[in-house]
């Protein structure tokens, strides 16, 4: 025989919490129908009614009509409804775990990652403070090499004699 349901086991505090403010009206219908549904079981008794069957067979003349009912009403069982849902829904939370492990030990690799960055940027010497030899140590791709790379004012890339269009777009002549 099933457990009988005494009181919400739903933690609607904690559910309205996580719902974003334009789907606050659909939970609170949806607390509304759980609510009126467990109001209604629980205006019923646990167990079906006692009856009494000897005021039944003194007033019923018909022989074996009463024991029959009697028999057939004791025999009833209402199946309480299996779990079927649970077991997934297990399932599905074991996989949702696994991903926010997995979610984890990539942000705290990114944040390991970053901080790393962070200090290697904050052991660098103050712009203001650096050389034109300095900078080129620090960043070798974005300093000027004039004997390696020599470059022609205002030494930007596409101001520059080898310079070709990565979109492959060039100006339209002019008439």
């Amino acid at each position: 025989m099933a457990k009988r349901i005494t009181q919400s086991s739903v933690n609607w505090a904690a559910i309205a919490e996580r719902v974003p403010p334009n789907q606050k009206v659909n939970l609170s219908a949806f607390k509304m129908k759980s609510d009126s549904y467990l109001r209604r079981v629980l205006a019923n008794p646990p167990e079906p009614p006692k009856i009494n069957w000897s005021q039944y067979k003194a007033a019923i003349t018909v022989p074996g009509m009463v024991d029959n009912f009697q028999k057939q009403y004791e025999a009833l069982k209402i199946p309480y409804p299996a779990d079927t849902y649970t077991s997934q829904i297990d399932s599905q939370w074991a996989e949702i775990q696994k991903d926010i492990a997995a979610f984890i030990s990539q942000s705290n690799a990114n944040i390991a990652k970053y901080e790393k960055e962070i200090a290697e940027t904050k052991a660098l010497l103050p712009f203001d403070q650096m050389t034109m030899e300095d900078f080129r140590d620090s960043y070798p791709e974005l300093a000027l090499d004039p004997i390696n790379k020599p470059t022609f004012w205002p030494h930007e890339p596409e101001d520059q004699i080898d310079y070709v269009d990565p979109e492959g777009t060039k100006a339209a002549p002019a008439h």
